[in-house]
């Protein structure tokens, strides 16, 4: 550049110096001529050395390498599961009255039996006093029917009286009788009715949100509950479980559910458990089956409606292939893996069977012991030489072109 630059000023004096002294000026132009076939001779020269020097290829590409291996793997299914409670329970009022004291506090643990609400049993209790009167009445009543009907058998007996009040004291004993049956059936009626002024917990569980204070006026036909109790301890988690695993599972599970082991994680806790129920039919939306497991509750680290990771154990794979899963690429035809031999890549199609944490279990396309590239695929093409880095270290850059 400098020399064209000098080429361009000796140019410029030259056509000053033509006015005044023409010989000079032809002098200088010559040796401008000289200096321009002396530049373009060494620019010419310098692509050669350099096309002399560029390397034969493109350099290796730096990646990191793992290895497939074979080792005993478990067989696990991996969910999102939802925590149900056994039973959720919606109690409600069965008369028409008030509530008259609330005996537990909201969210409280219940057990089974503990009374939970006392509603006005005032009315009740007269009307149970009413019928107990009948009763002995009726009682009375029978009692003197039952003289009549003796006398009267008697006096037939011996011809002093006649077979039509003979007959009427025996009918007039049956119809005492049976009132005496109805007034009983009215007393434990209303005793039935009283025993729902006492509301108890059905099951042990957990309350909730208490909606009747003492003083609201609460009916049976009610839609909204007094109070809901969940039953926590145990508790289900409900999950779904993929068509092609479910077969297996089923299986396992006729021949003894104990054996397959259910983990769910809530916190930093984990809860176990084991296979309860499976669903009667295939989701054909999703190709799963849902399953629940139940869960021992304790310490009620699980909590109804929340979603917990689960992981169902259904036996060991002896001898299976792995990878680690940042081998792993997806292409137009399926997952594959880049495989080293020679120092140079080759692609492997493979058939993954399952993923666990970070390695994958492949079926099929690996036997073991293979080389695979693990980091810098994206430029890697089926046959390029490749050089291993360190594992945790940058990439290196891609070799600059010497022309550029």
């Amino acid at each position: 550049m400098l020399r064209v630059i000098i080429v361009f000023g000796l140019l410029a004096v030259i056509g000053g110096i033509a006015t005044w002294r023409p010989d000079l000026a032809e002098k200088a132009y010559h040796q401008a001529q000289a200096l321009i076939g002396q530049g373009g001779t060494q620019q010419a020269a310098a692509p050669q050395g350099q096309q002399a020097r560029r390397p034969a290829g493109p350099p290796p590409v730096s990646v990191t390498l793992g290895r497939a291996e074979r080792r005993t793997m478990p067989i696990e299914v991996e969910a999102v599961g939802t925590v149900q409670p056994i039973a959720a329970l919606q109690i409600k009022s069965r008369l028409d009255t008030q509530v008259a004291q609330v005996h537990v506090a909201e969210g409280a643990s219940v057990k089974e039996g503990d009374l939970l609400f006392t509603l006005d049993d005032r009315v009740l209790k007269a009307q149970l006093a009413q019928i107990e009167a009948q009763i002995l009445r009726t009682k009375a009543q029978l009692e003197q029917a039952v003289r009549d009907r003796d006398r009267a058998i008697d006096l037939a007996r011996r011809n002093v009286g006649t077979e039509v009040a003979r007959d009427n004291a025996i009918s007039n004993v049956k119809a005492v009788e049976a009132q005496l049956a109805s007034d009983e059936a009215n007393r434990n009626s209303i005793a039935t009715q009283l025993s729902y002024t006492l509301i108890r917990a059905p099951v042990s569980g957990r309350i909730g949100s208490i909606t009747s204070k003492p003083g609201a006026f609460v009916r049976s036909a009610d839609v909204a509950a007094m109070t809901t109790i969940n039953q926590i301890d145990p508790i289900y988690i409900a999950f779904a479980v993929p068509q092609t695993t479910f077969f297996e599972m089923r299986a396992m599970v006729q021949d003894d559910p104990t054996r397959i082991q259910v983990e769910a994680r809530a916190g930093s806790r984990t809860a176990t458990g084991s296979i309860a129920f499976v669903e009667n039919q295939v989701d054909l939306t999703t190709g799963t089956v849902t399953a629940k497991a139940l869960m021992q509750n304790g310490s009620e680290q699980l909590w109804p409606g929340a979603f917990v990771p689960v992981k169902v154990t259904l036996g060991s794979q002896q001898d299976a292939v792995v990878v680690p899963v940042m081998a792993l690429q997806v292409g137009q035809n399926g997952p594959y893996v880049f495989t080293v031999k020679d120092g140079r890549a080759a692609v492997a199609q493979v058939k993954v069977s399952r993923t666990m944490g970070d390695v994958a279990v492949i079926s099929e396309g690996l036997s073991g012991g293979e080389q695979v590239i693990t980091s810098g695929q994206l430029r890697i093409a089926n046959g390029v030489a490749v050089t291993e880095r360190a594992a945790g270290t940058a990439e290196a850059p891609a070799a600059r072109d010497p022309q550029s």
